[in-house]
């Protein structure tokens, strides 16, 4: 069993101040036991738009932002888990979404660059962000227990979770800066149970607080069950135990993955 804890609070576009406040939500995950510490998408820097700003504020995998967040990782002797806005290596004019797994060493032990871009809703981050490539998902372990990684949009689209399941997750780390609007947090609270259920593995989603995201982040069990919960104002953190066992126990139950008829292929381009 490891102890997972989402960290919800409403970066800005002040850097330092972000990491401050990722290190102090670290810091309480910790003393309440967590060993694995989930933040938001865009926690390294959020404008009202995603434009120019976010792509002048980007940096490197190895830039000041994540170095210093590897030390937050060392000092808290947690894996943590956090969304970044990366440099291109070849387009100037466009950053990368990604979310980067660092483990207690400060070591990346896996990253994720968000494949379907939030290009909905009146917005469009596709102008300043390149989608991540169709890579195999990346996963770490805690214990025994498989970490998968995803972001935001991507819990739209069901076949991106089912990967995570099939590379041997039994739990998908979930970042979010989950746009608010009409009926949106229940589009977010209903897909993130569906995920849950349909792959039958525990999904921790981090979103961003009000205004500039819709909150409600929470911890969903293998039987879609939320088991902890924030709501959608202010800085904290959720706690909730995860398990093989009760991945296990929902399968024998649930065999859902087991039965199914159809796997999951790349769609071509065009």
């Amino acid at each position: 069993m490891v102890q997972v804890a989402v960290g919800q609070f409403a970066p800005g576009q002040d850097k330092k101040a972000n990491l401050h406040t990722v290190a102090e939500l670290a810091g309480r995950a910790a003393e309440r036991g967590a060993r694995v510490v989930l933040l938001p998408e865009y926690a390294m820097f959020t404008a009202p738009r995603t434009d120019h700003r976010c792509v002048e504020a980007a940096e490197p995998l190895d830039g000041p932002f994540l170095a210093a967040a590897a030390e937050v990782a060392r000092k808290e002797g947690v894996h943590l888990v956090v969304g970044v806005n990366e440099a291109g290596a070849e387009d100037a004019e466009r950053f990368t979404n990604t979310l980067v797994a660092l483990s207690p060493e400060g070591e990346r032990i896996a990253l994720y660059r968000k494949i379907h871009l939030y290009d909905a809703f009146g917005v469009r981050e596709s102008d300043v962000v390149s989608p991540g490539p169709l890579d195999e998902p990346q996963t770490f372990a805690v214990d025994g227990v498989v970490f998968g990684l995803q972001t935001c949009y991507d819990l739209r689209f069901p076949e991106v979770t089912r990967r995570i399941a099939d590379a041997g997750a039994h739990v998908v780390l979930l970042a979010a800066q989950w746009v608010p609007g009409p009926l949106k947090e229940e589009h977010w609270r209903t897909l993130l149970r569906a995920r849950a259920i349909e792959n039958t593995v525990y999904v921790a989603a981090s979103g961003q607080s009000a205004p500039l995201g819709a909150g409600n982040s929470m911890v969903v069990d293998p039987m879609g069950t939320p088991v902890a919960a924030l709501g959608e104002q202010g800085f904290e953190v959720a706690v909730a135990d995860v398990s093989v066992a009760r991945v296990e126990e929902v399968r024998v139950a649930n065999p859902a993955l087991s039965l199914r008829r159809f796997s999951v292929a790349p769609r071509s381009a065009g």
